[in-house]
């Protein structure tokens, strides 16, 4: 498999942002899945099974911390890498992502270039290459 054409799941509830990751990861050769929240995701996670997801922090209903220990709980999608996304760029929310499971932390707004190399360093780990 190539780093081209990954199943990704981008998790925001912000219209821009997960309008903005489409444009661009679809540029990028991927298949784009979009949820609004942690809920609506859980649902898409078992549909679709991406190999990377990009899950916000603050979200209403069900946060991106508990979104991704949720994920990370399940057996069947704990090996899926979740990049966490927010607009703050700490110390304490980076410890709090990876205590939870995720694998990095992309602060937004991010650039085509920065989402895509994101995918690409997952996409290359996924085949053993990284």
């Amino acid at each position: 498999m190539s780093t081209t054409g990954l199943k990704v799941l981008v998790i925001d509830d912000s219209n821009t942002i997960r309008r903005s990751a489409e444009i661009f990861l679809k540029q990028g050769g991927h298949d784009v899945f979009l949820a609004e929240d942690g809920f609506d995701a859980l649902a898409k996670i078992n549909d679709y099974q991406p190999n990377l997801i990009f899950c916000d922090i603050l979200m209403p209903r069900l946060d991106g911390y508990q979104t991704c220990a949720i994920i990370k709980r399940n057996v069947k999608f704990a090996a899926v890498p979740v990049v966490m996304l927010s607009s703050k760029d700490g110390v304490f929310d980076k410890a709090r992502g990876r205590m939870v499971g995720s694998q990095d932390y992309l602060t937004k707004p991010f650039t085509k270039d920065q989402l895509l190399q994101t995918v690409a360093q997952f996409g290359a780990a996924k085949e053993g290459v990284a």
